[in-house]
């Protein structure tokens, strides 16, 4: 169901003639272009949810005759890219067609898959719905497809008309969490209330359960589903104990955060249980040490801020590769939220009931407005009935201009702050698509290692052999039956979350050596990775001279740390790798003195 994407597009799927039959009815520019487009931006919101914090990438492969021949999107970071899948599905129809994109390809992993795949399968021309929102990834596909000669329009610049636009926003609003982010350095943070005709969030006792209907509550799912984390506030977890799980809205199931001043919270609630999925609680520096030592001996994590405040706050999360946010709070944390600016969407499901109550609350606090003419409206709003309930959902602000200023990683990843921002001897490196994002241990690139009896087996990624390392050897059915989960995994992603769930749930099925081999077991498969792929090998020497830091501000091993605590393991490897190729590069390159 498409009710809650942040595209508004017809739910029903396109049949295999629709752009022909589209064509053939609406004679007004670009309708064919403008319906193919709409299909691919359809077809990259499937991946919501899995692909972040990464773009939804659809692709439609359409004849000239006007019938589609294949499609594709990227179900997550590491699996097969939109296009290749597309021109797999066209096979021998691919020559001659048209490829429509919803998205510029973006190249992070020097392998060019998608432009290849393009050019490879005899495509003769290209449409694409916006160029790509990150900077130095911005317009290279684009330059490399009309190099090889093919004709590609950009939608907005080549191509323009009624329909167009409407297409355009489409595109836009299928990756509209990853423009906010890079545009704004803070994730795309939606805020869903649900509240009766009176405007009421629960009784003037508190009680809530449920103001919405069935329906409704099903698409919170759903929405949550789509999301990186959702936070609340310390008020809603002592009034309702929630458990801000996914459990109707498919496999992906969000981070939780709770955001408390005080950190006044139960010893127990439904949060702290993390056998499903963890738990993060952000609260001012110096509160309640003893809770905090509670919490983390029930393995929630704890983030001290020395101002806590909504934007501070999702400054870090953005530091922590977050992409998208929903907002499930009561309405004074609501109000600081939207007060801060850091709230983009907003999801109102209104149930026709009427509770009252003068002290009942409301879902949004105090934002110090005194007259209407100080009120925000809505952008963009449209209007649906869930059951009995009536959804009501608009953005607080435009999405930011396809040419934003993006931070740079140094600006963004900043590990130690004594160091300047433009000192050129550090390189950070996180995400997969940051410009050094192939040191990443998620970088989609597979390497072949030798098993336990000698034989080589193939590992879609570093990540995927490292956390499978983690049972392997076990004698117990359940540990071998995590490491071929984990190895048939989709992305390295969805490896990391196997790994991770069951470690939190079963450590006993985790190798009682792995704290002593866990590094000896990342540097293999970062020697083998940088060895098969000549690429990256020459991306890592290139580096010499420069000290390399894993940027993750929560990862205190393998990472830096969020004010250079961590002790970058993962940076450290590199680098002793890298030292070890440049030595094997200067032995090969000798040659023996002569002597007169």
């Amino acid at each position: 169901m498409m009710a809650l994407s942040f595209l508004t597009l017809n739910a029903n799927p396109f049949s295999s003639l629709i752009c022909k039959c589209k064509a053939s009815f609406d004679t007004s520019p670009h309708a064919l272009d403008s319906a193919c487009i709409r299909r691919a931006a359809h077809l990259a919101d499937k991946s919501a949810g899995f692909t972040s914090p990464h773009p939804n990438f659809g692709c439609v492969i359409v004849t000239p005759t006007g019938v589609v021949a294949g499609e594709g999107y990227l179900y997550a970071q590491g699996s097969t890219s939109a296009e290749v899948q597309a021109v797999a599905a066209a096979a021998e129809r691919c020559r001659g067609s048209t490829a429509y994109l919803n998205m510029e390809p973006g190249d992070c992993h020097g392998d060019n898959a998608a432009v290849s795949a393009l050019l490879e399968g005899g495509v003769k021309r290209v449409v694409i719905g916006m160029r790509h929102p990150l900077q130095h990834l911005r317009g290279n596909a684009i330059r490399a497809l009309r190099t090889h000669g093919l004709h590609v329009d950009l939608l907005g610049e080549d191509l323009t008309s009624e329909h167009i636009e409407d297409a355009q926003k489409a595109c836009l609003l299928v990756n509209a969490p990853l423009i906010c982010r890079a545009a704004s350095r803070v994730p795309f943070s939606v805020l869903k209330y649900a509240m009766t005709l009176d405007g009421k969030i629960a009784a003037t006792t508190g009680h809530a359960s449920w103001i919405s209907s069935k329906q409704s509550r099903n698409l919170v799912f759903e929405l949550r589903g789509r999301s990186d984390a959702v936070i609340v506030g310390g008020n809603t977890v002592r009034r309702d104990n929630p458990r801000l799980t996914a459990r109707h809205g498919g496999g992906h199931m969000p981070m939780r955060i709770v955001m408390t001043q005080t950190l006044d919270l139960p010893e127990e609630a439904n949060l702290w249980d993390m056998s499903e999925v963890s738990t993060i609680v952000v609260t001012q520096r110096g509160a309640r040490r003893s809770f905090q030592k509670l919490l983390a001996s029930k393995g929630v994590e704890v983030v001290e801020f020395d101002i806590l405040n909504s934007r501070e706050v999702m400054e870090y999360f953005h530091d922590r590769g977050y992409l998208s946010i929903l907002w499930e709070c009561g309405g004074t944390l609501a109000a600081s939220a939207i007060s801060s600016g850091v709230i983009h969407k907003v999801f109102a499901f209104v149930a026709p009931k009427i509770i009252g109550g003068k002290n009942a609350p409301s879902p949004v606090g105090d934002l110090g407005m005194v007259e209407m003419s100080q009120a925000l409206n809505l952008i963009d709003v449209s209007y649906e009935q869930v059951g009995p309930d009536m959804l009501i959902s608009g953005f607080l602000q435009p999405l930011p201009e396809m040419a934003p200023v993006i931070p740079s990683p140094v600006e963004t990843f900043v590990v130690d702050p004594t160091v300047s921002p433009f000192e050129s001897s550090i390189i950070f490196f996180y995400k997969t698509w940051d410009p050094y994002g192939a040191f990443s241990n998620f970088s989609p690139h597979p390497i072949q290692m030798p098993d336990e009896n000698g034989d080589y087996a193939t590992w879609l990624s570093v990540e995927h052999y490292y956390q499978a390392h983690k049972f392997l050897g076990v004698d117990d059915p359940s540990a071998q039956d995590c490491v071929e989960r984990i190895k048939s995994a989709k992305s390295p992603e969805e490896a990391a979350r196997i790994g991770r769930s069951v470690q939190r749930k079963h450590p006993n099925l985790i190798r009682s050596d792995w704290d002593n081999i866990k590094i000896d077991v990342m540097y293999k498969a970062l020697k083998c990775k940088f060895s098969m792929y000549p690429h990256l090998n020459s991306m890592l020497l290139s580096t010499a001279g420069s000290v390399l830091v894993e940027a993750s501000p929560h990862d205190l091993f393998w990472g830096g740390g969020r004010e250079g605590e961590g002790l970058n393991y993962l940076g450290r490897l590199l680098m002793k790798l890298r030292s070890e190729f440049l030595g094997e590069s200067s032995s090969s390159s000798e040659t023996p003195s002569l002597t007169v």
